[in-house]
């Protein structure tokens, strides 16, 4: 008997962003994931109906918008017909913040030729930060009380989180935690906040990093309340977030499906669970990039922050709203072949 509750308290707690621990092995409260094979606008459009129901008045969407050409992107030709026919009213708007590093995000007026490039002409773009920034308060946190995000934040009132789950150089993976937590800090201060440490830029890492990216997305998501949701994109997943642009490794790991869900913590649990489904000779590099850099103590953290839940309940939408598992998810999925 106190073996087990030890053992509960153990998995409740782990801190240890190196250590994947099974779904059946949670505990907690669940949340609902919705989930579809189709990867197309249609197939985002069919989750997010699901999860939109608070999604209302001045909608920010924040997604990656890329480096100059990069190839792993959800295609903007994608997001127009989404935006297109989800927002007819013209009540959407795609937001992004100015990058710390320098390259084709940087500066505002690169950022701004950087969309053109990569074909956001669709729609009005708002780089957040390129008038200024406020803060907004972080509850609860151990590493902040507040976080600098882009002055113009605070225009909006419903926040639609639209993310290409991917690995990440740093954070292991990159889902909607870290597509808020890094992709709404602003370029200069809140993302300093978060990676520089003892005068290195990139001083931060391992699990101090991911806590600080999941206080980072607290910030946001408590300032928009019940008026956010999320949907990640399981396509194209290169170890490499779509910050490193052309020089993205390889991708090696097949294209799943899109989720959504109204729970961060959920979306981002089941991303991963789908992603260590997949065969092994599929998942290894994704997996490796993920544990190498501690990036589980993402969902571990935002999860002991009261963000959400790591339980979750998948619907499958393409099936009758049959509730599935994991790997059921990925049953039939073949290896990626550039396209």
């Amino acid at each position: 008997m106190l073996e087990n509750i030890y053992r509960e308290e153990k998995i409740m707690n782990n801190q240890d962003g190196t250590k994947y621990v099974p779904f059946e092995e949670r505990t907690g409260n669940t949340s609902i994931v919705y989930f579809t094979r189709d990867l197309s606008p249609e197939g985002i459009e069919k989750v997010y109906d699901r999860v939109k129901a608070y999604i209302k008045g001045k909608v920010a969407i924040k997604l990656h918008t890329g480096e100059p050409n990069g190839p792993n992107i959800i295609p903007a030709t994608w997001v127009k017909k989404v935006m297109e026919d989800e927002f007819p009213e013209g009540n959407a708007t795609i937001v992004e913040t100015n990058t710390f590093y320098k390259g084709g995000r940087y500066e505002t007026a690169d950022h701004l030729e950087t969309l053109k490039v990569n074909g956001w002409t669709f729609a009005p773009v708002d780089i957040m930060d390129s008038e200024g920034t406020t803060n907004l308060p972080v509850e609860g946190g151990k590493w902040f009380k507040e976080m600098n995000v882009g002055a113009s934040m605070p225009n909006y009132d419903s926040l639609f989180v639209l993310t290409h789950f991917k690995g990440h150089g740093m954070g292991g993976f990159g889902g909607s935690n870290k597509n808020i937590g890094i992709g709404c800090a602003s370029g200069r201060i809140g993302k300093a906040w978060i990676h520089e440490k003892n005068g290195n830029m990139w001083g931060v890492v391992e699990e101090e990093l991911m806590e600080k990216i999941a206080e980072s997305t607290k910030a946001t998501i408590d300032y928009f309340g019940k008026n956010v949701t999320y949907v990640n994109v399981l396509r194209n997943m290169s170890v490499s977030c779509d910050c490193e642009g052309t020089g993205a490794e390889p991708v090696t790991t097949p294209n799943v499906g899109v989720l959504a869900s109204t729970d961060i913590v959920a979306i981002d649990s089941a991303s991963v669970d789908i992603a260590y489904a997949l065969a092994a000779d599929n998942y290894k590099d994704l997996k490796e990039r993920i544990e190498s850099r501690h990036g589980l103590r993402q969902l571990s953290y935002m999860h002991e922050l009261g963000m959400g839940n790591t339980k979750y309940i998948l619907i499958d939408i393409d099936n009758d709203d049959a509730v599935i598992c994991a790997k059921k998810a990925v049953e039939g999925v073949k290896p990626f072949v550039i396209r």
